[in-house]
């Protein structure tokens, strides 16, 4: 009777309840491998964050160097608990792999059945043939830039957004004060000196910490962008007023012909980058002013952008300084790399509270958005769409599997 009870009890146990008695914590094996991909100075994990992991009882391997690029040495990975291994060979053993960069074709080599991936996916780059390879792994591939958190935003997408942000205001700093680049020009406002006047174009989260960071020096900053609610938003997040407009060609034009640095912070979703500047409105701007163009990534947004290198970042059009390295975060490694650990490392830790991927992707809808492939079939609509790949509804799918 007691027995029909205990049965009856369970029976009637919320769903959620009946889920966690079901679980297992699962103990991690967690690869992260050396970046090779060209100007990519960042590493997914630091070693604060290893610890973390190897505190809950989870294996972390790292190859040798995988930290070097942004100042993080092998002793500080292996002090904080981390495995050093020699080989990409050896990390892509593991069970889960994080890395910042898209897979090479060398990493898909070695991929194995039922592995779970998280990096980068950079669509504009890729092709049909990427994703068929990946296909044949049969592997589960999530995409960070597609996650998204509790507020539904995309946490991976904003904070190296912020990052690029704060750090465009600074390098243009250093090539105002340049007297090759600038004009020897100090960045700011003080007494008596007409402040600097910087031009953004774009009010998304690029524009915004860039308005913060060069306002906090001193700046008269005007921001442009062609929707309102974009502008009022990024007023309200500064809590200061600012100057804003739609982007009204004569109103543009008139502002970049006083502005010391103009900045492209314009962001499309279809991956593309609009051109909004013409060189004829480059022609107008000051000699030994700056342009960095933050779009780049997409293409760029000045017609006179085109992309360079962080060992080249400048080259002159017009008397204009331009600036069109892709992927500015890259050019603060270490901090970049701690904001990305900072993200990542909880997400292990449920990984494994939950008992694995699986029990996870299921409980967590949005990190379940980056998924691009399940178990080697292709969940992403867009990419489907893009490549011509036979689609599947990842819910469906986890359902099937389960």
């Amino acid at each position: 009777m007691e027995e029909q009870k205990s049965k009856y009890a369970e029976f009637r146990m919320p769903q959620e309840e009946t889920l966690e008695l079901g679980r297992q914590k699962s103990k991690l094996t967690i690869g992260v491998p050396k970046e090779t991909f060209f100007q990519e100075n960042r590493v997914i994990l630091v070693p604060d964050g290893v610890g973390l992991l190897s505190r809950q009882g989870h294996q972390v391997l790292i190859e040798s160097g995988a930290g070097q690029a942004a100042h993080f040495s092998d002793h500080e990975y292996s002090e904080a608990g981390g495995q050093i291994v020699q080989s990409p060979e050896e990390i892509f053993k593991s069970e889960m792999v994080l890395k910042v960069s898209p897979l090479t074709s060398d990493e898909i080599n070695l991929l194995k059945p039922k592995q779970a991936i998280i990096s980068a996916i950079r669509l504009g780059v890729q092709r049909e043939e990427y994703f068929r390879r990946l296909m044949q792994k049969r592997i589960t591939a999530i995409a960070f830039e597609f996650m998204q958190d509790k507020s539904n935003t995309f946490p991976v997408i904003r904070a190296m957004s912020e990052i690029a942000g704060s750090t465009s205001i600074f390098i243009a700093a250093e090539y105002l004060a340049d007297p090759e680049s600038g004009r020897g020009k100090m960045f700011g406002g003080f007494t008596g000196i007409r402040p600097s006047e910087v031009v953004i174009i774009g009010a998304g989260t690029v524009g915004e910490y860039a308005a913060r960071s060069a306002m906090g020096l001193g700046a008269l900053v005007k921001v442009f962008d062609n929707e309102v609610y974009r502008l009022r938003r990024l007023q309200n997040n500064l809590g200061v007023r600012v100057f804003t407009s739609i982007l009204h060609p004569k109103v543009l034009v008139e502002s970049m012909k006083t502005a010391d640095l103009v900045i492209g912070a314009v962001h499309s979703k279809d991956g593309k980058s609009p051109c909004l500047i013409m060189e004829d409105m480059v022609r107008e701007m000051k000699e030994g002013s700056v342009i960095i163009d933050v779009s780049i990534d997409q293409g760029g947004c000045f017609e006179t952008s085109r992309p360079t290198t962080h060992k080249n970042p400048v080259y002159k059009v017009h008397g204009v300084t331009h600036y069109c390295v892709p992927n500015i975060p890259s050019k603060v490694p270490h901090t970049a790399s701690q904001a990305l650990s900072n993200i990542f490392v909880p997400i292990l830790l449920q990984i494994g509270t939950d008992g694995g991927v699986e029990n996870f992707l299921k409980m967590n809808h949005g990190v379940r958005q980056g998924v691009y492939l399940y178990n080697g079939t292709i969940t992403n609509p867009f990419i489907s769409k893009y490549f011509n790949l036979p689609f599947q509804d990842i819910d469906l799918l986890m359902a099937a599997f389960h």
